[in-house]
């Protein structure tokens, strides 16, 4: 490999929010956030710009929309208008900014559960309902779509549908089927799509991303993408994201919904996504094909040595969404159970949902030597039961 995603760096001295909050003997494995440096090209742009030594309110430049159309086009086959791509200071603002523009007090949205927090708690900032379908586990572990659920969720309350897509936490990549169903349904019945696909460049061992939006342009035109470099690049403190909108009439009602909320992405986010998306393709090639390397190693292991676990590994997301509710663990808080018996920090399952219970979400985007403490840890905790 010509990049190195081995070498173990000391992250407590970083201002990490991931390793900081935890005590110095506690491997942390919870936050969706990479122990490795971001990519050269995007810091010798970063250094570039420091070096201006004017940090005022910034501007995307054509640079930015070039480089990102042209990234949609070459990784997903899908051409977007640059108007149509708005750089947004985060994916958790984008799909608020899009609640706000779309539903009103009353109204509703549907998720899939289990789900991603920030996405399953986004109703109760817009005083409107939450309606619940779900992915459903077969006897291999794989998540399927619940389309029944998903179809009764929908009432004539309903508004919108959020869509993660590559999926947190469970992993899956949709298919293109799967998405042409639910997309119809949405149709169908007059929902608008806010589709966070953040992960889409995180696709592992040979899974391939399909932004909903692009299987057709009546999709498109009832959809608001949402993409970002922070968890492909590590470079979510930067706060920089990007919004795809390709009907001129929703893009003037999303940042109607961003107005006096969602600002501008700051100076330096705009130079790190202008870098990302146009100098690190050589460099996310390599980071996938060592995290499906790590991916693999921790179903291995997990099957070898903790057999009281189940996982379906992940088609994309650096992030095992492993079932513990075979530990017995006190309250079925399998999290709480690796702490204090491994000190290991997992996600808590239960955050994602009722039907996250006895879950952990663990985040194998590290060095194969901190994957290998950490699953060593977690084999002794159990061998000791």
């Amino acid at each position: 490999m010509v990049y190195d995603f081995d070498t173990v760096y000391d992250r407590r001295s970083t201002d990490s929010s991931k390793w900081g909050r935890v005590e110095p003997d506690v491997l942390p494995m919870p936050v969706a956030d990479m122990d490795f440096k971001s990519p050269e090209p995007i810091r010798r742009a970063l250094a570039a710009r420091v070096e201006q030594g004017f940090y005022g309110y910034g501007l995307a430049q054509e640079e930015l929309h070039n480089a990102f159309t042209a990234r949609l086009q070459r990784r997903f086959g899908w051409t977007v208008p640059q108007d149509a791509v708005l750089p947004i200071p985060g994916v958790i603002p984008g799909f608020n900014a899009a609640l706000r523009a779309l539903t009103k007090p009353g109204e509703s949205v549907v998720v899939q559960l289990p789900s991603y927090p920030p996405i399953l708690n986004a109703y109760t900032h817009h005083g409107i309902e939450r309606r619940d379908a779900f992915l459903v586990r077969g006897d291999s572990g794989r998540y399927q779509i619940d389309f029944d659920s998903f179809r009764a969720a929908i009432d004539e309350t309903t508004r919108a549908f959020i869509l993660c897509n590559p999926h947190n936490p469970v992993g899956r990549v949709f298919s293109p089927e799967e998405l042409r169903e639910l997309a119809e349904i949405c149709l169908d019945r007059g929902l608008w799509i806010i589709s966070d696909e953040i992960h889409c460049d995180l696709t592992l061992g040979g899974s391939v991303h399909t932004p909903i939006a692009s299987l057709s342009p009546e999709i498109a035109e009832r959809t608001i993408t949402l993409m970002a470099p922070s968890k492909t690049f590590n470079l979510a403190g930067l706060k920089a994201s990007i919004a795809v909108i390709t009907n001129p009439e929703l893009r003037a009602r999303f940042e109607s919904g961003k107005a006096g909320m969602v600002g501008a992405v700051n100076i330096l986010g705009y130079t790190a996504m202008t870098a990302a998306y146009r100098d690190c393709d050589d460099w996310l090639a390599e980071l996938t094909a060592y995290l499906t390397a790590n991916r693999d190693h921790v179903s291995a292991v997990v099957a070898e040595r903790m057999p009281k676990l189940r996982l379906y590994p992940a088609e994309a997301t650096y992030l095992a969404w492993i079932d513990g509710n075979g530990l017995g663990a006190p309250g079925n808080d399998a999290a709480a159970w690796f702490l204090g018996n491994a000190r290991v920090a997992f996600g808590d399952g239960a955050n994602f949902g009722p039907q996250g219970s006895g879950f952990v979400r663990m985040n194998f985007g590290t060095p194969r030597a901190l994957l290998n403490e950490g699953l060593e840890r977690m084999a002794r905790a159990m061998a000791s039961e």
